[in-house]
């Protein structure tokens, strides 16, 4: 495994943990104040996204004193806890979701949440595409799979966007909800597409 590769999944997966750890403070608090359940399952998103992040840095990190075969061992392991990071999520995402379409409860939109959201927009697919030339590059399916949760992040940011607009421009209160278990559902399928690699 070339050094400087795996030199910047590192630094890759540094910045995630440290980018996630911000996005998904300011998502909650936000979330929180207007009653989004799917900026609030955005903010949850983020800190198990830094999960998988922290797991990359534990797996980059300790190939500085494994052999071959532990080497293999370390990325098997890393790409299981990455898949059970997206069960983790959709299973919240899903429960909140349905709670609020059957409670009602009507998200307020948020100024601040529409800034971290389009901040996301902007950030997540070029750590994505980084990340996921850097895992093909090296041969990690480990860090594939996190940069597939990087997009995932993506995908929520955009749904939770546009249940937002939708609900301030014409009432729908309904595609707040209803965005977010749509992305449950991608998260449920990557989870098992990780786990059978």
């Amino acid at each position: 495994m070339k050094p400087d590769l795996r030199k910047k999944a590192f630094i890759l997966s540094v910045f995630t943990v440290c980018y996630n750890i911000f996005e998904g403070i300011f998502s909650i608090i936000a979330g929180a104040f207007s009653n989004s359940i799917s900026l609030t399952g955005f903010g949850i998103d983020s800190f198990i996204e830094s999960i998988s992040g922290a797991v990359m840095i534990w797996r980059f990190k300790k190939l500085d004193k494994t052999s071959i075969r532990e080497e293999e061992r370390i990325e098997r392991t890393a790409q299981r806890l990455v898949a059970i990071s997206f069960f983790i999520l959709s299973i919240y995402i899903l429960y909140e979701s349905i709670t609020r379409l059957y409670f009602k409860e009507i998200t307020e939109p948020s100024i601040p949440g529409l800034i971290i959201i389009i901040m996301s927009v902007i950030i997540m697919p070029i750590l994505f595409y980084l990340k996921y030339r850097t895992g093909k590059l090296l041969g990690s399916k480990s860090l594939v799979a996190d940069s597939k949760e990087t997009l995932a992040c993506l995908f929520l940011s955009v749904a939770v966007l546009l249940g937002i607009l939708l609900n301030f421009l014409y009432g729908f209160w309904q595609a707040d909800p209803i965005a977010a278990i749509v992305i449950a559902v991608y998260l449920i399928m990557e989870g098992v597409r990780t786990l059978r690699e």
